[in-house]
C-alpha cells in the first residue's frame, strides 16, 4: 500500500486514509494508492470509509502536475474521474468522512460516494474551477449533476460557490454534520450498520440500476475529454496553467 494511503479493515468495514501531510492532492500516487485499497476492499467484499486527515479531506488535483502538462497530467485528470466512476459503482456501499475541506475533485468524490458524513466547523467544499479559470469537465458536471439540487448545482457549477459543511447537506454535497473529532467513528459505525442490514448483491445491481444514465454520461465525458496524448485535455490544462 502506498506510503500516502493507511487500509485498515475491521470486521466488514475497510477504512481508507488519504494522508500527504499537506492538503491531500490527489496526484497520480495518491490515486494509485486509493485504487489499491479499493481492489483489496472489493476481494474482501468489504464496504469502504474513505477518510482524510484532521481538517482535509482533499484540495484536489496536484497543481503542480497539472500546470506542468503532458502525459502524466491528462492521465491524472483522466485517473480522477475514473475514480469517482468506481466508487458511484462500487460493489459495496461507499461512506466518505470528510474531515475538513473538500475542493475540486475532492468535491466530486463527495458526489461520487453512497453516504457523507462532514466535519463541522470553518470548511470550505466547493467545485472552484470557474473562479480560478477553469471550464468544468464534462465528467465533473455529470458528477455534480446526479447528486446536487438543481439550484445548488448551479450555484456550485457556474458561480463556484463555497459552501459551508451545513450549506453542503442542503446542497446535495454531504448527508450529516458531526464534530471533527466524532466524523470518522460516525462513518465507520454507518458503514457497518450497511455491511449487517444490506444485501449486498442486491446494492450493487440496484446502484448500477439507478446510476446508469449518470454513469454512461461520465464515461462518455472521460472519453471525450481525457483521451491519450492530445485532445481537449490538453486545453483544460493550459487554462490550468494560467488559473
Amino acid at each position: 500500500m502506498s506510503d500516502l494511503i493507511t487500509y485498515d479493515i475491521n470486521g466488514a468495514v475497510t477504512t481508507i486514509t488519504m494522508d500527504d501531510g499537506k492538503v491531500n492532492a490527489l496526484s497520480p500516487a495518491m490515486l494509485a494508492g486509493i485504487n489499491e485499497a479499493l481492489d483489496a476492499a472489493e476481494k474482501e467484499r468489504a464496504t469502504v470509509v474513505l477518510a482524510g486527515r484532521d481538517g482535509r479531506f482533499s484540495g484536489g488535483f496536484d497543481l503542480t502536475i497539472l500546470r506542468a502538462g503532458g502525459d502524466e497530467a491528462i492521465g491524472m485528470l483522466r485517473g480522477g474521474f475514473e475514480l469517482s466512476e468506481r466508487l458511484l459503482s462500487f460493489p459495496t456501499p461507499v461512506v466518505i468522512a470528510c474531515t475538513g475541506h473538500a475542493i475540486a475533485m475532492g468535491s466530486f468524490l463527495l458526489a461520487s460516494a453512497d453516504y457523507r458524513i462532514g466535519a463541522a466547523g470553518d470548511f470550505k467544499i466547493a467545485a472552484n474551477e470557474v473562479a480560478i479559470g477553469l471550464t468544468l469537465p464534462l465528467a465533473a458536471i455529470e458528477i455534480l449533476r446526479q447528486r446536487l439540487t438543481p439550484a445548488a448545482f448551479s450555484r456550485a457549477t457556474l458561480l463556484a460557490e463555497t459552501f459551508t459543511p451545513d450549506d453542503a447537506v442542503a446542497a446535495g454535497f454531504l448527508d450529516h454534520v458531526a464534530p471533527p473529532a466524532d466524523v470518522l467513528a460516525i462513518a465507520q459505525t454507518v458503514a457497518a450498520g450497511m455491511a449487517g442490514g444490506l444485501h449486498m448483491d442486491a446494492h450493487a445491481a440496484s446502484k448500477l440500476r439507478v446510476r446508469a444514465a449518470a454513469l454512461e454520461a461520465i464515461r462518455a465525458g472521460i472519453d471525450a475529454e481525457f483521451p491519450d496524448g492530445e485532445g481537449p485535455a490538453t486545453a483544460i490544462i493550459q487554462r490550468g496553467r494560467s488559473g
